[in-house]
């Protein structure tokens, strides 16, 4: 089985323990509870503000970068459905997107309070840039 197909079985767990580990610590922010910042924990504080906004986040950034992991897994073991599918997935991935929101977050900080990047960081970006490269990977590989 080729590595690329590995990692990209790997990513299916990787992703969720991601959503759950600390992505950074925060001192004094008012719109996070506690003071560790995590992904299911944003999208839980943001359900209480606002509620459509939250499932938006939830889908784009957590079930359908899992599900572009899982489509490409049934294409490495043989699933030759419609290219476009995986395709318009991909573009509907915001974990990218939101990676590069909460660096600028990080590294500029909010003015309020004090935010310093923890080890889930690392991961989720490890998870993400993995993710982009078994896509690349895979789009280079030739059906059949």
């Amino acid at each position: 089985m080729p590595f690329h197909h590995l990692l990209n079985l790997a990513l299916l767990i990787a992703y969720p323990l991601a959503w759950l580990a600390p992505l950074a610590t925060a001192g004094v922010l008012p719109w996070f509870s506690g003071d560790e910042i995590t992904i299911a924990g944003g999208v839980i504080d943001l359900w209480e503000v606002d509620p459509a906004l939250s499932l938006v986040v939830a889908l784009l950034a957590v079930v359908v970068p899992w599900g572009k992991t899982a489509m490409l897994a049934a294409i490495h073991r043989g699933w030759r459905g419609p290219i476009w599918v995986i395709e318009a997935i991909g573009k509907l991935s915001m974990a990218d997107v939101f990676l590069i929101a909460l660096y600028i977050v990080v590294v500029k900080g909010v003015g309020i309070g004090h935010v310093t990047p923890a080890w889930g960081l690392w991961l989720f970006t490890a998870c993400v840039l993995a993710s982009i490269w078994v896509s690349w990977r895979t789009a280079r590989e030739k059906p059949g």
